[in-house]
């Protein structure tokens, strides 16, 4: 019955940002919105008309819905990332673009393939410029109260080109290189390990920058499916955010019993309908893809409450598009 309730709430104060400007969000969630490879462009105007628009309606969600803070999940500057923390793109293609008033909350970052093909650690040292930017690290772990509850989530925050390697080219169709350095991508899988291992948090979410799953151009990450999903699982995550692929898709999928939620949340830039691996993910595990340019763009809200955390692909135009509701973490004696 709570987890009715909840998603009846999440959804009545959507409907109210859209028609109305009102809305009724709960002071006793925690709130944050989720977008991924929003990066613009590399010359003049610096972004995309996608980018402009889930700008726009992110400010204007973000307002009511109250959210917190947001995830930026890679590839924040296209195509070759930033050359140093001067770099105008941050100007460019951020600071000038996200200007709502709802959006100088915090922002944490992790860095894409297209960040990889630039400095990254200049995105790191933008900390230090902005007070919205927060990129501490290639990865590190977050932790958050739910207002009013003793409850909290975890997110997890992995750089998948240090674990994986990277891209020739969005286009090329060829598989990862793998690690440039193996002895850092064993040094943060040993951090993934063990940072899952000690959550305690009742929810608990990963997030990086290639899907687990896609159907889509890039299709899934063999390197995660095989090192990733199995410690997803071992440690009974919610769920997985990515980017990458430049659409939205939700994916229900697990092994021994135990599913867990991936959310491919990559349209906040371009948007791309390729289904070329639809027959590369676990039967009937795609729950939800959507890739409609005529939407220009879309993004991810989350809500966290002491009953469920509840997922929503919302579109630049405004429209609510799919709600996913996952439960407690199957632990610390949790009702599911």
């Amino acid at each position: 019955m709570a987890a009715v309730k909840v998603t009846a709430l999440l959804l009545l104060c959507l409907d109210l940002i859209c028609c109305s400007g009102r809305a009724l969000a709960s002071s006793s969630s925690l709130k944050f919105a989720v977008l991924g490879d929003w990066g613009g462009l590399p010359d003049f105007p610096y972004r995309t008309l996608v980018e402009t628009a889930v700008a726009s309606q992110l400010g204007k969600v973000t307002q009511q819905f109250g959210s917190q803070f947001n995830l930026a999940l890679g590839d924040n500057f296209y195509f070759d990332g930033v050359k140093n923390v001067d770099d105008p793109r941050f100007k460019e293609t951020f600071e000038s673009v996200f200007t709502s008033e709802s959006l100088q909350n915090p922002w944490y970052f992790l860095a894409g393939n297209h960040d990889h093909n630039g400095n990254v650690s200049g995105e790191i040292a933008y900390s230090a410029v902005s007070h919205r930017w927060n990129f501490p690290n290639f990865y590190y772990n977050l932790t958050f109260r739910i207002p009013g509850t003793s409850l909290t989530v975890d997110i997890v925050m992995i750089d998948t080109v240090i674990l994986c390697g990277n891209t020739d080219s969005d286009f090329s169709q060829k598989p990862l290189r793998g690690p440039s350095d193996v002895d850092d991508a064993e040094k943060q899988w040993d951090w993934i390990g063990k940072t899952l291992q000690a959550s305690n948090a009742d929810y608990l979410l990963v997030a990086g920058h290639y899907p687990v799953w896609s159907v889509a151009e890039h299709g899934p990450t063999q390197c995660l499916v095989d090192r990733l999903m199995p410690l997803l699982m071992q440690n009974h995550a919610t769920a997985y955010l990515c980017g990458h692929d430049h659409n939205l898709q939700h994916f229900e999928y697990g092994l021994t019993g135990y599913n867990i939620d991936y959310f491919v949340v990559g349209a906040a830039n371009f948007i791309d309908g390729s289904l070329a691996h639809e027959s590369s993910v676990p039967t009937g595990s795609l729950k939800y893809h959507w890739a409609n340019k005529l939407g220009m763009g879309g993004f991810g809200l989350v809500e966290a409450s002491a009953y469920n955390m509840t997922f929503t692909f919302v579109e630049a135009t405004g429209k609510v598009l799919y709600t996913r509701v996952m439960p407690l973490r199957k632990m610390k004696g949790n009702p599911v």
